[in-house]
């Protein structure tokens, strides 16, 4: 029995296509694992989609793509010498490396073989880049390079909607001065902000780096689901789990599929800031303390409780007395964050 990812596949793939369709330059995005659906299954979509180039997260990332889609592979984690290891050779002249760093410029033009590059620009995420002037160093110094072959500018903002193109103009100044108008890679513009860019600087080429817009946009074509491998009543105060917890009162123990190895129950912080947002982590913080978590699981119609936090493949959960059991071998629906979850199985149709 599987925690299993159900694609609507006739919908998916006309998502896919009117997002290729609206997304000129488009660079698929593949990365982690593979948002819910693996890096190879995705790999060999994109190459349907006929797009030339597509983006991994790590070089570590970059055979199990490359064994599945014949284009270009853009990493987009900055170089950095003591990864290139993870990079097989075959595989090399297929790879684009982003460079933030001098230092690292400096090595990577020092090592052997003529390296594709592109140089990102620094922006308001602070993760990885150049300030404006070390842009036009780095410029300057690749140009003095034989054999390097710079492939642009990048410039990777802050998740946003619709709010990010007065920072996208400003970082294309500095990217203009630095003589690397030629192709520029965006990530988290809306296809009207692009399309605003492109008309201001109709010489770029903007390639469009798209992820979960792409693979997740319509979650509607996308339903993950548990089976249901038992369930055993209980009466109030007997104790059930490894823990040995006392059952709240008469119900049910219903055992589904799904655990942690899946990513059920694991939590990574919030980027929610709103009052909302807040006043519902201190409520469910609430209810964790009593031991009563709620669960992605839902049966008749309602998400239910942890009876425990989850095992590593399965997960315990209470149904008050009155709740209609499902039988083993039936399955419910399990809201999950995909980029965070391990399906055993994905079923397009």
């Amino acid at each position: 029995m599987s925690l299993v990812l159900h694609v609507d596949g006739d919908r998916w793939r006309a998502h896919l296509r009117e997002v290729a369709a609206s997304r000129p330059g488009l660079v698929p995005v593949i990365k982690g694992n593979g948002y819910g659906f693996g890096l190879r299954r995705l790999a060999r979509r994109s190459g349907w989609l006929e797009v030339d180039t597509v983006a991994v997260g790590t070089p570590t990332e970059v055979d199990d793509v490359a064994s599945r889609f014949d284009g270009d592979i853009l990493v987009l984690t900055g170089w950095r010498a003591f990864e290139t290891r993870a990079i097989k050779a075959k595989h090399a002249d297929r790879v684009i490396h982003t460079v933030g760093r001098l230092e690292d410029l400096e090595q990577l033009l020092d090592a052997p073989g003529t390296p594709r590059i592109v140089l990102e620009r620094m922006t308001s995420m602070k993760r990885h880049g150049f300030t404006a002037r070390g842009l036009r160093e780095a410029a300057e110094l690749a140009r003095s390079r034989p054999g390097v072959r710079v492939e642009g500018a990048s410039i990777h903002l802050p998740l946003g909607d619709g709010g990010n193109l007065a920072e996208a103009e400003r970082l294309l100044t500095d990217i203009v001065a630095a003589g690397l108008a030629g192709a520029v890679w965006v990530s988290h513009l809306t296809a009207a902000e692009v399309g605003t860019l492109a008309e201001q600087y109709p010489e770029i080429s903007f390639r469009q780096r798209i992820g979960t817009e792409l693979w997740l946009g319509d979650r509607g074509a996308l339903d993950v689901r548990a089976h249901v491998l038992d369930s055993h009543p209980v009466d109030r105060g007997e104790p059930i789990g490894y823990r040995g917890r006392s059952a709240p009162r008469r119900g049910t123990i219903l055992v589904v599929s799904g655990g942690t190895a899946h990513g059920i129950g694991l939590e990574a912080p919030t980027g929610e800031s709103s009052v909302r947002a807040r006043v519902s982590t201190v409520a469910r913080g609430g209810l964790d303390a009593l031991g009563l978590a709620k669960s992605p699981f839902t049966v008749a119609g309602k998400a239910r409780y942890f009876a425990e936090p989850p095992h590593m493949q399965a997960s315990l959960l209470f149904l008050p007395s009155g709740v209609a059991v499902p039988g083993v071998g039936e399955t419910v629906p399990v809201r999950v964050r995909f980029t965070a979850t391990d399906v055993d199985e994905v079923v397009i149709t």
